[in-house]
């Protein structure tokens, strides 16, 4: 009886409707996507390309000095990079973490281009951020897998779609963050800003944007650190680096292989989480 109430209403053709839709999305941007992925996926070969070119030694160098003088002196961090960055080395794996680190780079670039944006404008606009909140919502709660769906469809397959799931799903820590900061911001001080005559930018970059800046760049951090949790996702739609050779390994029964790989995932989000928040800590 209730099985017959449930089948009283016709299926609702979801699927199909999304097809429909994502099919005419391609068809009338492809204007846009198709430059999009020859010209941005040149640039992103280009940067890997450039940074694989470098001398190793020269690399892990420049880390280490970078986080000596980020950790006021300490010599910590510099070592872990040196010793982690060899590692990897050791591994046969240079390639591939240059191809990785462009991937998370230049993702996380983009989400924050993207993301500081949209988070002053709900910090703004109550408006706004009743529309924007449901989407981010909506972005964080949705497996990252089906993103892949769209990248795919829009991009094909390699690094490109790769960089926009990553953007999809790193973006909503720095909106959320950066609205939340700016709204902490000690209503004295704006209103002390407004009394001395000052307009609606310079109170933003001179007053809002400083004093939001700690919980911002917390954002951010974990913008970068969901960046590079992408890697083994996006790796199955062809995007190169350390998360092919998890994957290949995890297709392979590789124990080893695989493994070695998730080490070198592992030491690069260290340096790079170590790095974020030093220096966020050391500008405060």
């Amino acid at each position: 009886m209730l099985n017959n109430m449930l089948d009283f209403i016709p299926e609702i053709a979801i699927a199909e409707g999304t097809e429909k839709l994502t099919d005419r999305i391609t068809e009338t941007f492809s204007f846009l996507f198709e430059p999009i992925k020859e010209h941005f996926g040149s640039l992103m070969e280009w940067t890997s390309e450039t940074l694989s070119v470098i001398p190793p030694v020269i690399i892990i160098i420049i880390v280490a000095l970078l986080a000596f003088f980020l950790t006021g002196k300490k010599f910590g961090l510099a070592a872990f990079s040196v010793v982690g960055l060899w590692l990897i080395y050791n591994q046969g794996l240079w390639e591939q973490l240059m191809s990785t680190f462009t991937l998370v780079l230049l993702s996380s670039i983009l989400s924050v281009i993207v993301g500081v944006p949209v988070g002053i404008l709900m910090s703004k606009s109550k408006i706004a951020e009743a529309i924007i909140t449901p989407i981010l919502d909506f972005m964080q709660t949705m497996p990252a897998f089906v993103y892949l769906i769209p990248a795919v469809a829009f991009f094909g397959i390699g690094m490109v779609p790769g960089v926009f799931a990553s953007l999809i799903f790193a973006t909503p820590p720095t909106v959320r963050f950066t609205n939340l900061g700016i709204r902490q911001v000690s209503r004295e001080l704006v209103e002390a800003s407004d009394a001395f005559g000052s307009t609606g930018s310079q109170k933003l970059f001179k007053v809002e944007l400083p004093m939001a800046k700690q919980t911002i760049m917390a954002g951010i951090n974990q913008t970068v650190m969901l960046a590079l949790s992408m890697v083994v996702i996006a790796s199955m739609i062809g995007a190169p680096g350390l998360g092919r050779e998890v994957l290949s390994a995890l297709q392979r029964a590789q124990v080893g292989s695989g493994f070695v790989a998730g080490i070198g995932i592992v030491i690069l989000a260290i340096i790079i989480d170590r790095f974020t928040q030093t220096a966020n800590s050391k500008k405060n």
